[in-house]
């Protein structure tokens, strides 16, 4: 059972910079065959994918509201998962969630196919 505790998040104006951390356990060992991703949920809304990457090459993707401010990275030796976050906006504020999927999630653009879920962090954009 993979675990997944996420931090790093905070208060930021508009146009700062934060970096979110995953740390994993449980599985670990498992992390460098699993997509990793971030999501995140603003209030009233529904959880949206944010970045993710595969195993093997580490490919990266995003959705477009961050492509050219966030940055999804590995550290498979420390079983972690970053998200850079820059340029921040206000409408970037919610709780931002780490997961896993032991294969390619079929829809991670709407938070779907993760298998495993952290508990989230606080985001929040003035």
């Amino acid at each position: 059972h993979v675990q997944l505790v996420e931090s790093g998040g905070g208060s930021v104006q508009a146009g700062g910079s934060l970096k979110l951390s995953c740390a994993t356990s449980g599985y670990s060992s498992a992390l460098p065959g699993y997509c990793m991703g971030w999501f995140r949920q603003a209030p009233g809304k529904e959880r949206e994918g944010v970045a993710l990457t595969t195993p093997g090459d580490s490919s990266t993707y995003y959705v477009d509201s961050v492509t050219g401010r966030f940055t999804i990275s590995q550290d498979k030796a420390k079983s972690a998962v970053y998200l850079q976050m820059n340029s921040l906006k206000p409408e970037d504020t919610a709780v931002y969630f780490c997961a896993a999927a032991r294969k390619w999630p079929y829809d991670w653009k709407a938070a779907r196919g993760m298998d495993y879920w952290g508990q989230g962090t606080q985001v929040t954009v003035s």
